[in-house]
């Protein structure tokens, strides 16, 4: 079976290395180091990464990230490479559920910051891991939105969320799709159907964790 999270983790690893420490990502305020930073604190550090879901751990989460993110880059980097098989985000046993699409998202925070860059023809068996992984987000994201909103990857799925009302359709690859859900809607190319105001609201909405 392929493994997807070790395949995106190796392949945004060497980017990060390609890249140095400071060139520019797709999440705001924060360059190349920032991102290894967060990976190497994500599933190294469960006591700051839980800042990530908790708002009163926070302040320390940020606190422990920008101390990692002072050290030196190529050790960062190896760090985001090798992670701990002691990590219950990276033992053998969750890494594929729990980071293929974390990586993968991740990767493209950094390709699709740069000029140029264009969507990856995604092999269909890690586009049908996305798409099972991105239902279940669009659940969580977007229950409570208002409209009766049809979410569709043609060839994978489709499912319809919302508290209902006016009617949406967004459409779109899985890859495309996880993005849009994880609050990166300016970078994912997706197509969205139905009136206006709602769907300028999707396109803006705070999505994601």
């Amino acid at each position: 079976m392929p493994r997807y999270a070790r395949s995106e983790r190796e392949a945004l690893a060497d980017l990060l290395l390609d890249l140095g420490p400071d060139a520019p990502t797709i999440n705001e305020g924060w360059r190349t180091r920032d991102l290894a930073a967060h990976l190497v604190v994500r599933e190294r550090r469960p006591d700051a990464a839980a800042g990530i879901l908790l708002p009163p751990l926070r302040r320390h989460g940020e606190a422990v990230r920008r101390r990692v993110a002072a050290r030196p880059y190529p050790e960062l980097v190896a760090r985001v490479r090798r992670p701990p098989a002691w990590s219950p985000l990276s033992n053998p046993l969750t890494d594929e559920l729990v980071n293929t699409m974390e990586f993968f998202i991740h990767h493209e925070d950094v390709r699709r910051a740069r000029p140029g860059w264009l969507p990856r023809d995604l092999p269909a068996r890690l586009s049908a891991v996305l798409w099972k992984r991105t239902a279940v987000l669009a659940r969580v994201a977007l229950r409570r939105f208002p409209a009766d909103l049809l979410v569709q990857a043609p060839g994978f799925g489709e499912l319809t969320v919302g508290r209902g009302g006016e009617r949406l359709r967004l459409v779109g690859a899985p890859g495309e799709l996880a993005l849009f859900l994880s609050g990166r809607q300016r970078v994912s190319r997706v197509q969205i159907d139905g009136p206006a105001t709602p769907a300028d609201r999707l396109r803006t909405a705070s999505l994601g964790f």
